[in-house]
């Protein structure tokens, strides 16, 4: 659909507690890829569930024309099967009771012109690698990336002419990643991208930037987006500079007019004694030069508040990162100290099959080793972690873990009670904390201000994550093994990059599942593991994910 569009009028939004997000937004997207970036906490994922009709707006408008898909970062149905997930359950339903003779009016309006369905389904499904997945299967029975493709299959379905995607690669492995590009190099109609995952914003049509009270539109990728950027931020950089250099000026040329004027009244006092002038017209020429001196003053005050007023204006173009800068000691973990033995373990999901190879999975970690696992979507990486985390019984195996506190981040960041604030969910973690200490602790994780007092059910993805690792690290005792499961989805460049300095900060073993291989890198990997075929491998560090 050519004309379909996204129009958002003088769009303001804020939460029940008026925390505000949007004030007086306006923008207009057409036909074309547009991905929409910003910093966490900017409120992508708030205005794509406006667009979506799922938050009502504090004021102003958003009006969609044409046929609406929207697929959020976490699908809210994850406890039925396949076919519900894609919608189609009543359908099937309907076209298995034409099929044993009901024939009722109901079930032929239910299936409309959906008559081939299931077999649009499978090729659907096979396209997004999902070939081997059968309608009734449960959804719980799948692996994260398995769902979002779930949830993408069931927009491919519908054919929506605008299609809003959030994140839409988290838990994706490379193979299916490539499948999603595919989905959207191909889709006609408007679609709107939150993600950060460069490769796929590289293959967008337009960037829109996110300001509270703008949305920014660059044309071209996300490599056009940046160097449009990086030209804004050399110029605002001259800009400051040449600010600076004026406000010095001015402040050197009014102490300058200062002096003047004080070497004036102190030769007026001079001439009046030495020339004999009259008390009144010494008084007149005293007054005239204090005149004179304030006025000056008042032109060189007034020339060095403009200056600091450009100063102030061109430095609001600079766009500063917030850099998370912190020690953890108390996470330490000597050289050579066992933290995890697994052996022979495995698991299953009361199916009966095992979810591992036999003989199971053997692993050791010792000392502050930093774990990366590997492996396609569905091989059984968050099996495994919910193993060693103790969140899932082996059913078969031992599994011995050191003393000391584990800590396991799920793809759900599910740690948080998200009715509490941050800073009451950082006191539950850490009665033993004074007031001052909690507070401290959360500005180093950039909760400064108000903001410890935000929901948690209000954070952005990355925030929650900060205020996640925020609240287990500052547990007592400190946690000596940290368990994170796609911990980089939801996550921003910048909050990548925070992440980052927390884990480089952090001094105890981790084990981290991800796709995103810059990532791994930079938090200093030591040992790569890889799991397939139901069996776990040492390998090296691979080329590309």
């Amino acid at each position: 659909m050519s004309d379909a569009t996204i129009v958002c009028t003088d769009l303001s939004f804020a939460w029940p507690d008026d925390t505000p997000v949007f004030d007086d937004l306006s923008f207009a997207l057409g036909g074309g890829r547009t991905g929409l970036v910003g910093p966490n906490g900017a409120g992508k994922s708030t205005l794509l569930r406006l667009i979506a009709g799922e938050l009502r707006p504090t004021a102003g408008s958003v009006s969609v024309h044409g046929e609406l898909g929207y697929l959020p970062q976490a699908l809210p149905m994850l406890d039925g099967t396949v076919d519900q997930a894609l919608q189609i359950a009543p359908i099937r339903a309907a076209l298995n009771a034409i099929e044993a003779g009901d024939v009722r009016e109901e079930h032929f309006t239910t299936v409309g012109d959906d008559w081939d369905i299931e077999e649009r389904t499978t090729v659907v499904l096979d396209r997004l690698g999902l070939g081997d997945v059968t309608l009734d299967r449960p959804l719980s029975t799948l692996s994260g990336g398995q769902v979002i493709s779930i949830g993408l299959a069931a927009q491919v379905l519908r054919r929506p002419d605008v299609l809003l995607l959030d994140e839409p690669t988290n838990n994706l492995d490379r193979a299916a990643r490539e499948r999603l590009y595919q989905v959207v190099d191909e889709w006609k109609g408007c679609l709107l991208v939150v993600s950060h995952d460069r490769a796929l914003l590289e293959r967008m049509e337009s960037i829109a930037e996110l300001h509270p009270a703008e949305l920014r539109l660059y044309g071209g990728n996300f490599t056009a987006y940046t160097e449009a950027v990086d030209r804004e931020q050399e110029a605002a950089q001259r800009a400051v500079r040449g600010a600076e250099q004026e406000l010095r000026r001015q402040k050197r040329e009014a102490q300058e007019a200062r002096e003047r004027a004080q070497r004036r009244a102190s030769n007026a006092k001079r001439n009046k004694s030495s020339l004999g002038l009259s008390r009144i017209h010494a008084g007149t020429l005293q007054r005239q030069a204090q005149e004179s001196a304030a006025r000056s003053a008042d032109v060189h005050q007034q020339r060095t508040a403009d200056a600091k007023a450009r100063l102030e204006e061109a430095s609001q173009a600079l766009r500063e990162e917030a850099r998370i800068a912190i020690a953890l000691p108390e996470t330490r973990v000597p050289d050579g100290r066992t933290v995890l033995t697994l052996e022979d373990v495995n698991a299953g999901y009361g199916t009966g099959e095992a979810v591992f190879a036999p003989p199971g999975v053997t692993l050791s970690l010792r000392g502050p080793e930093r774990v990366a696992l590997l492996g396609a979507n569905g091989s059984g990486k968050s099996t495994l972690m919910k193993l060693v985390a103790g969140l899932l019984e082996p059913s078969a195996g031992r599994i011995d873990r050191a003393a000391g506190r584990a800590a396991y981040l799920s793809q759900r960041l599910d740690l948080l009670d998200l009715d509490l604030s941050v800073v009451d969910n950082l006191r539950r973690f850490a009665p033993q904390m004074g007031d001052n200490e909690r507070r401290h602790r959360l500005a180093q994780f950039l909760f400064r201000g108000d903001r410890v007092h935000l929901r948690a059910a209000d954070l952005s993805g990355g925030e929650r994550l900060r205020a996640t690792l925020a609240c287990v690290l500052s547990t007592a005792p400190a946690p000596h093994l940290l368990l994170l499961d796609e911990p980089t989805n939801n996550l921003d460049l910048t909050s990548a990059g925070q992440l980052e300095n927390a884990l480089n900060a952090y001094e105890g073993a981790f084990v981290v599942v991800s796709h995103d291989l810059p990532f791994l890198h930079a938090i200093g990997v030591t040992r790569w593991l890889h799991l397939a075929s139901g069996a776990l491998h040492e390998t090296s560090a691979p080329d590309e994910l």
